[in-house]
């Protein structure tokens, strides 16, 4: 098994922010930090350690940035993590990244990050003539065995179905059936903390592609527009916290290259000051 290395101080100073923000101590037991200091806070302490999330959103909304930050965070801090690459290839995945101004290869040569290409995998559970040509036990094995590898202790999943995916009734059951089997496999080990996630079709209701990801999951953050005071901002919205002292909220947010969501407060205080 390949060491975990180290980090140097230059690679640390990359990610400032991100390496800069302690997670209090008190929460360390059970939670997982989400990377987003406001987003812990309104969450009692963050993630539970070992479930799984599920950001869902419609294209362009931010669940990448959010997912990556999640991973970046913990990288930074002594957690691993592994990124299941769905829809895009890696190599372009992290071209991207690195245009956005996170520099992500010290943490990959140090074995903190481990990127995965797995859209052949996922394509032949996903569509019924390819189905013969894997075992669901398969994909879900090599996953927590990567994990594994880099002692990860979180995982990624982006997104958790094809956004070309159009599969029929039967199809979608056996999807769901796989994903039940996926999720309860990795919980199973105690160890990961995942993050799914879901693209919404563009004025659609769903959550999910396959209408069972927000039942397996302990939590739901939805990202969207909303139009405030006649400017178009980007709101988080914390539809489900199981475990969690929190209502169901809206928050406003940015994207800032090179440090990733920044929260800036709920909803109610743009409306009502109209910022």
């Amino acid at each position: 098994m390949t060491a975990i290395h180290t980090l140097d101080e230059k690679t640390l100073s990359n990610f400032s922010t991100l390496a800069s923000y302690k997670f209090p101590p008190e929460f360390r037991d059970f939670y997982t930090s989400s990377g987003i200091s406001y987003l812990d806070e309104i969450l009692g302490g963050g993630f539970l350690k070992g479930k799984t999330y599920l950001v869902a959103g419609e294209t362009g909304c931010g669940k990448t940035i959010f997912a990556l930050q999640f991973l970046i965070y913990g990288a930074l801090h002594g957690e691993p993590g592994v990124y299941i690459a769905i829809d895009e290839p890696t190599d372009q995945l992290l071209k991207g990244i690195k245009q956005f101004g996170w520099d992500v290869t010290p943490l990959i040569k140090a074995r903190r990050l481990l990127f995965l290409d797995m859209r052949t995998h996922f394509s032949k559970i996903y569509l019924r003539e390819e189905r013969k040509r894997i075992e669901p036990k398969y994909i879900i094995e090599s996953i927590i065995k990567s994990a594994s590898e880099i002692k990860a202790r979180r995982l990624v999943i982006d997104p958790i179905a094809p956004l070309i995916y159009g599969g029929t009734k039967d199809d979608v059951l056996y999807a769901r059936e796989f994903l039940r089997e996926m999720v309860f496999a990795i919980e199973k080990t105690g160890k990961l903390t995942t993050i799914l996630t879901s693209e919404i079709p563009t004025g659609s209701r769903q959550l999910s592609r396959f209408g069972v990801e927000e039942f397996l999951a302990s939590g739901i953050i939805v990202l969207g527009l909303e139009e405030i005071s006649g400017r178009i901002e980007r709101i988080m919205f914390i539809r489900k916290a199981r475990w969690a002292p929190v209502r169901p909220g809206k928050f406003v947010f940015d994207i800032v290259p090179g440090t990733g969501i920044v929260i800036r407060g709920p909803i109610e205080s743009f409306k009502k000051h109209k910022l």
